[in-house]
């Protein structure tokens, strides 16, 4: 009887070492904390957040409360209908939402009145693979539109957990190549494109341009990614220390965060199938060369920093244009509160910026893949 619990326990020992032994030599992949060199101070937002953050974050309290007396699907449901209500009190003064359909996947072009239909933007929604709409967004796509002067593309890709992980990448990419054909007016040649997504959504904005200079599709003009996701190892630095300044991901993945890395990745790539440094799920971990110039926005409280400090130090590194800009004290995607947050008005300021310098109003041309 005693032997049988030593051999059990000897096994049991082994097959942990073994697991352990896997995932850190296998699945978390290549150490990058080469790339976690800070290039300066943040470039926004005041060292005391403003009155309005402080609202802000009681708003979001009720969305990250939604659904606590629910479980499982239940709960998941009640906060993807609080986040998309979220996109009602979107200022669309000026600005048209028409429901598209692009191979077989719902989409809403956004478009204000001055836009450009064959200057185009696709956006891609934040919420963790799990939650967000075109309608939840449209804070964002509507500004995006008046900032650009372009007809912007949300797509309403495929969620987990109905769907496979890969499924939300297959449905950008497809928006991608009809967005080059086809315009709010019907098929149309595009002259000017722009990516951009936000969190889950800048995540995989970020993969489809590197798939899209793989492809040898043309390329966009120019990426945004508002507070990427960009390594689904779970390796940045940033994931642990910022849990208690990041007061809308913090209580969310707070608990997550304590986990070993070793078990967490073993979920990652058992849930996703596919391993956890494919480029596809982590644009961090492939080929950062001769990407289309890209911005990077993060707040220095975020648990996704480092996320996206190492995606521009190595895209950098690569040869591809890229910056980052952080802000004091933001929560994640603080963009989206742009009718009250003083902070996300001054970053979209910015985003201006670099939208007409890579790609000015009366520029019309997409460089060839």
């Amino acid at each position: 009887m005693l032997s049988g619990i030593i051999v059990l326990l000897l096994v049991s020992v082994l097959v942990v070492a073994g697991l352990w032994a896997v995932a850190r030599f296998y699945l978390q992949g290549e150490d990058l904390t080469r790339y976690d060199s800070v290039a300066g101070p943040p470039v926004g937002g005041a060292r005391d957040p403003s009155a309005e953050h402080h609202e802000v974050l009681e708003l979001l309290g009720n969305l990250t409360g939604a659904g606590t007396a629910a479980t499982g699907r239940a709960r998941l449901q009640v906060m993807r209908e609080a986040m998309d209500k979220m996109g009602d009190d979107a200022d669309l003064d000026g600005v048209n939402t028409t429901p598209v359909e692009v191979e077989g996947v719902p989409c809403e072009w956004v478009v204000a009145d001055d836009a450009n239909p064959d200057r185009r933007l696709l956006y891609l929604h934040g919420g963790a693979f799990t939650m967000g709409s075109p309608r939840s967004h449209r804070a964002i796509t509507s500004k995006f539109s008046r900032l650009a002067g372009a007809s912007v593309l949300a797509v309403d890709y495929r969620l987990i957990p109905e769907n496979a992980r890969l499924d939300c990448l297959t449905d950008c990419q497809n928006a991608y190549r009809w967005i080059l054909d086809n315009g709010p007016n019907g098929a149309h040649v595009v002259d000017t494109l722009f990516v951009a997504g936000d969190s889950a959504g800048g995540n995989l904005a970020l993969a489809v341009i590197a798939w899209a200079r793989d492809a040898g599709l043309p390329s966009a003009h120019a990426a945004i990614a508002l507070s990427p996701v960009t390594d689904a190892t779970l390796a940045s630095p940033s994931l642990v220390a910022n849990v208690a300044t990041d007061h809308m991901l913090g209580p969310i993945l707070g608990r997550i965060a304590k986990v070993p890395k070793w078990l967490l990745v073993w979920f990652i790539w058992a849930s996703n199938k596919a391993h956890p440094c494919d480029p596809r799920l982590s644009p961090l971990r492939g080929d950062l060369g001769n990407l289309p110039p890209t911005l990077i926005h993060a707040s220095e409280a975020e648990m996704l920093l480092d996320d996206a400090r190492r995606y521009v130090n190595k895209a950098t590194e690569a040869g591809s244009e890229a910056s980052l800009e952080t802000w004091h004290h933001m929560l994640h995607v603080w963009h989206i509160f742009e009718q009250k947050l003083p902070e996300a008005r001054e970053a979209f300021e910015h985003i201006g910026v670099f939208i007409d310098t890579v790609a000015p109003r009366d520029q019309s041309r997409v460089d060839s893949g």
